[in-house]
């Protein structure tokens, strides 16, 4: 009886059959001295690495091994360079492995890589070569403007990945939540994830972070630092001088201004009147000398970017030293006189108070006098006519 071949029998295994267990059916069936088989090696490498594709054989005697690549364009004819592409390279041939190298490579390079073994009947193995490309530093792109009181858009994006790259927003340490998009562009797949988030003044300058994740970074993350950048109006204050300013000194006036973007000029003026002759401007700074009273006046200061303007003012008051000293000694006089003015009026209030108590008392007892005289003459009366004086009497007395 004619024995089967292995060959025949692999190829009537079904393709759900893993590698392994194909592998394992013709070891089983390659007992005897005469049975020839070749075994693949699937790899996997990143791109632009270098890849090894073997092809193991088993009891070799001479046969003839070819190599195809996913084209099936034939590479190596029994150690013998077929395909004009010095990236491949044989780098071992004996009887029990075949091995050939593949340098810089490329997604195009993706695929299944032929060992085939003539012998009586032709048998092949497939190594499948998978390609991973890592994805580079994702970017960040502004799709809206974060302007103080509305909200900033931002994409992060990675461009370039496969499998594909997973993307996470952070801002101090929290995740941001984001709508992800993807695209695949055949071989490889572009990432995309956007946020929008409310913004402030006082989120100028705060810091947020892009993370992508890809399984050939082995645990690594690659992250995109970002700053947010919010406009915002200007803000204008004048830093006024210290001390009392006298004839003869000198006024220095800071601007001191704020704003994103920050205000490219500011503009110094006089109300209701022009700048000094003696005024000179440097960049925020107003600088007045030999200062006199015809200098007094409302100073003013204004900025404006693209998202508004502001401005501050300043009153300059000039004193006359004699008259500063005039002032001064004329106070302690008129706290006097006040003083004075209110005691002449409390005395005043109280002659007419004791006045007035005097004159009431005076006329009170007026009155009880005339009504004793004439309680003394009904007791006369009463005791001519005969009646008991002393009940009258105790009447009146009661």
């Amino acid at each position: 009886m004619r024995p089967v071949r292995s060959s025949v029998l692999c190829r009537l295994l079904p393709a759900p059959y893993s590698l392994a267990l194909r592998s394992l059916v013709l070891v089983l069936l390659c007992i005897t001295p005469h049975c020839q088989a070749v075994q693949a090696e699937n790899v996997t490498v990143l791109e632009g690495g270098t890849a090894q594709i073997s092809c193991r054989l088993q009891n070799y005697d001479g046969s003839i091994v070819v190599i195809q690549n996913p084209r099936r364009q034939t590479l190596f004819f029994n150690g013998t360079r077929a395909l004009k592409d010095d990236r491949f390279q044989m780098v071992l041939f004996t009887q029990r492995l075949v091995r050939i190298t593949l340098t810089n490579v490329s997604v195009s390079d993706e695929g299944g890589y032929f060992c085939q073994l003539y012998t009586d009947s032709t048998h092949h193995q497939v190594a499948t070569l998978s390609v991973l490309v890592p994805p580079e530093t994702p970017t960040v792109e502004v799709k809206q403007e974060a302007v103080e009181g509305g909200e900033a858009e931002l994409t992060c994006v990675s461009p370039r990945s496969k499998p594909a790259a997973t993307l996470r927003w952070m801002r101090k340490g929290r995740e941001i939540a984001g709508v992800v998009s993807l695209q695949d562009n055949g071989k490889t797949y572009s990432v995309s994830s956007t946020i929008r988030i409310p913004v402030e003044r006082k989120d100028d300058g705060a810091a947020l972070s892009c993370e992508a994740f890809h399984p050939a970074l082995n645990g690594q993350k690659r992250i995109r630092h970002y700053r947010l950048d919010v406009y915002f109006a200007p803000t204008v204050r004048i830093v006024p001088p210290a001390g009392i300013l006298r004839e003869g000194d000198s006024l220095t006036l800071t601007c001191s201004v704020t704003g994103n973007p920050l205000p490219r000029n500011t503009q110094w003026s006089k109300i209701n009147d022009t700048l000094p002759e003696r005024a000179e401007i440097s960049g925020t700074t107003l600088q007045i000398s030999r200062l006199s009273q015809s200098h007094n006046g409302t100073y003013l200061c204004q900025a404006q970017n693209d998202y508004g303007r502001a401005a501050d003012h300043y009153t300059l008051l000039v004193y006359d030293p004699g008259a500063v000293v005039e002032t001064h000694s004329a106070v302690p006089y008129a706290v006097i006189g006040g003083v004075l003015a209110l005691l002449v009026f409390t005395v005043i209030c109280v002659l007419i108070v004791t006045i007035w108590c005097s004159v009431r008392q005076k006329g009170s007892y007026l009155t009880h006098e005339a009504s004793g005289l004439d309680e003394h003459g009904e007791v006369q009366e009463a005791f001519l006519n005969g009646n008991d004086a002393s009940q009258g009497k105790k009447e009146y007395l009661l």
